[in-house]
């Protein structure tokens, strides 16, 4: 997070910019996708997760993505949701084997189909970005 990112005094506009920094796109789509139906929905995605607990300063973006990736893989219930955080992990620095190895890990404590089905997330992420696995 920078200095800049982190005194944004509005949580809105704070967590709009660490949004953007993370899914970029994907955040985006998300945004609109609930404009027809939640549109306040999208102000409390923007204020609570991102414009209060990601600008904490307790850990860097990338270690919350690690958070975040595991903790969806292991919940196995946010397919989706997964999908962006494996794609805002690589952008703020997460090596395509670093996820991989998350998600294996989730297999000790999540089991494998958890470790499966985020393996699997994560080729589709990997696919769309490069156009290859």
């Amino acid at each position: 997070m920078t200095k800049s990112e982190t005194s944004i005094p509005d949580r809105r506009a704070r967590g709009q910019a660490l949004l953007d920094r993370i899914d970029g796109e994907a955040g985006h789509r998300v945004v609109e996708a609930l404009a027809g139906i939640a549109p306040d929905f999208a102000d409390l995605l923007f204020e609570f997760p991102f414009g209060d607990i990601y600008a904490r300063p307790g850990l860097g973006l990338r270690d919350r993505e690690i958070a975040t990736i595991a903790a969806l893989a292991a919940l196995g219930t946010a397919p989706a949701q997964l999908k962006v955080h494996i794609e805002g992990g690589l952008n703020v620095g997460l090596a395509r084997e670093e996820i991989v190895e998350i998600l294996m890990q989730m297999a000790v404590y999540a089991g494998f189909p958890a470790a499966l089905n985020g393996l699997f997330a994560a080729k589709e992420v990997f696919a769309a970005r490069t156009g290859a696995v």
